[in-house]
């Protein structure tokens, strides 16, 4: 099973990859042995984690085009290739349909979903090329269920697991395996924002995530090993899937 992990000469691009889920999967990638380029909008944070794990940082905004052609660039230049692609940058605003601002929902949309495609559609050609490839996106638990005065996030998040759906078909036949990893409450600067922006003590609303069958919040790299599991031939067969990772919160 070890040699099945071991991601020794493959690429990853990370992006979200300044801090929680992004920033530990990152990590796991290059404890594997992949060449990864982690994007992010935050260029401080960014290139901080790129030197602790022996990366390449590229400043992104995932909901532009040109800055996303830019990190596919960086990787071919840099490592020769992609063979990986964690789509994880999100974001969330909380509020119903009567309270969300247009410009809120466009960003929510923009950056959850469009960013998929503009990423994906420079990838695919180069993993097709090289014979085959693995796309991570990441969804959520209010993908696959709805949640309260999160509306913009759950539509988006539902159609990263759908968009998923379509892609694993499309791109099965180039050996381009797609999947979506749906997390669960994670400990992440993520989740304190939410509590924030519903004016929640953010100890109280972690307290109120842990309850669960298994009784606590994610941690950062709890996603990221099951990442790493899908973007190495340990999971040669598993194209199409829809992974919860949280602690039984969906079942």
């Amino acid at each position: 099973m070890a040699s099945l992990m071991d991601l020794t000469g493959k690429t990853a691009i990370v992006t979200g990859a300044a801090s929680g889920i992004g920033r530990a999967t990152a990590a796991v990638l290059a404890e594997l042995g992949a060449g990864v380029v982690l994007a992010d909008l935050d260029a401080e944070r960014g290139a901080e984690a790129a030197e602790e794990i022996g990366g390449t940082f590229v400043r992104c905004d995932v909901s532009r085009a040109a800055d996303c052609d830019a990190v596919v660039s960086a990787a071919t230049e840099t490592y020769g290739g992609v063979d990986i692609l964690f789509n994880n940058a999100g974001i969330i605003r909380r509020s119903t349909v009567l309270e969300i601002t247009e410009d809120d929902w466009d960003l929510v949309m923009a950056v959850n979903i469009k960013s998929i495609m503009l990423l994906s559609r420079r990838a695919v050609p180069l993993m097709a090329a090289a014979g085959g490839g693995s796309i991570i996106n990441t969804g959520s638990g209010w993908g696959i269920k709805g949640g309260a005065s999160a509306v913009s996030y759950c539509a988006s998040k539902g159609a990263v697991v759908n968009m998923t759906r379509a892609m694993a078909i499309d791109h099965g036949p180039q050996n381009i395996r797609v999947n979506c990893l749906c997390p669960g409450d994670t400990a992440t600067g993520m989740l304190a924002d939410e509590a924030r922006q519903l004016g929640q003590p953010v100890e109280s609303f972690y307290t109120d995530a842990a309850d669960r069958p298994l009784g606590r919040i994610g941690q950062p790299r709890d996603i990221a090993n099951t990442v790493a599991f899908l973007a190495s031939d340990a999971a040669a067969f598993v194209s199409g899937a829809i992974i919860p990772v949280d602690g039984a919160g969906t079942a």
